[in-house]
């Protein structure tokens, strides 16, 4: 039984505007963690609970900008003998920490709440409502330097991770007011609430999606299933596909291994560059490792549940 067994060579090029990007992200990490500590001390001295919660999502703004400005460094550098597939995955592994960090500070903050609507704690109004302004121009500034980033999905989801601190800031702005205004003191634990569940659903997506892929998870939509049905369906030659695996390295870099069966007179070389384009086309999949059979499977004993046995 013959085979042929191709494996791409994984491709570490940089666009152009990487040194741009990676610029720009430092100046917005700067500005965004040295205010995060800024502000901690604030919420600390005036006793505001909703400033200490967006200085805790301030932080979560820095470490998102931490991991953009490690992934454009990162890229740079090539794989070599210990780490074939390059330093990707630090990426994903500081994303994890960081969430699971997180998700136990917005419990944190949550417990402490509850605890000050009970006993409302007196808050210093006006130096929150100061700190609280310039917690907002220091994200407005931070967003617009990411926001001019030269295509950078990297940078983009960074952006945005930024924009969602500005509700933090805002909500701090508004509890500052109250308390001036009204002398309504468990407005400030009430709306660190809020801070703390933007920074929830942040933290557990996070954390989500960098497990899924630090346990080699299936990437949405790259169903096993789904794989071999349309390569079966779309590629001229195949008569089955089998033996499907398909993971990432990080949520963009998407890599698959198969085994395809060739239909009797299918020319291997051809077949095999058709599927690799499909794969490109329609998976947005560039690095596959592809094992054609011209009979019976290689792998006799290896079967995936749920799916038929085809050799």
């Amino acid at each position: 039984m013959s085979g042929t067994h191709r494996h791409e060579e994984h491709s570490h090029a940089h666009d152009h505007g990487g040194l741009s990007n990676e610029r720009r992200v430092a100046i917005a990490l700067w500005i965004t963690g040295g205010f995060m500590i800024v502000e901690a001390v604030g919420g600390y001295l005036s006793g505001s609970l909703a400033l200490i919660a967006d200085a805790g999502h301030m932080l979560t703004d820095t470490g998102a900008l931490a991991l953009a400005w490690l992934a454009v460094r990162l890229a740079r550098r090539p794989a070599d003998d210990a780490r074939s597939y390059g330093y990707h995955r630090a990426e994903t592994l500081a994303a994890f920490l960081n969430g699971a960090t997180m998700l136990a500070l917005s419990v944190w903050i949550v417990v402490e709440a509850i605890g000050r609507v009970a006993n409302p704690t007196p808050v210093l109004g006006g130096p929150m409502l100061v700190v609280a302004m310039g917690g907002l121009a220091v994200n407005i500034l931070s967003f617009l330097m990411l926001h001019g980033a030269h295509d950078s999905l990297n940078l983009r989801g960074a952006a945005l991770h930024v924009l969602g601190d500005l509700l933090g800031s805002v909500a701090a702005i508004a509890a500052a007011i109250v308390i001036l205004t009204t002398g309504f003191m468990p407005i400030d634990p009430l709306l660190s609430v809020l801070v703390a569940a933007l920074i929830l659903r942040s933290a557990w997506r996070v954390t989500r999606d960098a497990a899924h892929i630090l346990m080699e998870g299936t990437p949405p939509g790259l169903e096993p299933e789904t794989i071999s049905a349309d390569l079966m369906s779309n590629v001229e030659g195949v008569a089955d596909v089998h033996h499907v695996h398909a993971w990432s390295l990080t949520p963009g870099q998407l890599l698959v291994t198969l085994h395809a069966r060739l239909a009797p007179g299918a020319d291997a070389e051809i077949t095999l560059l058709a599927i690799k384009a499909r794969l490109v086309s329609h998976f947005r999949i560039s690095h596959a490792t592809v094992q054609i059979e011209p009979g019976e499977c290689l792998d006799p004993h290896h079967h995936m549940p749920g799916l038929p046995r085809t050799c």
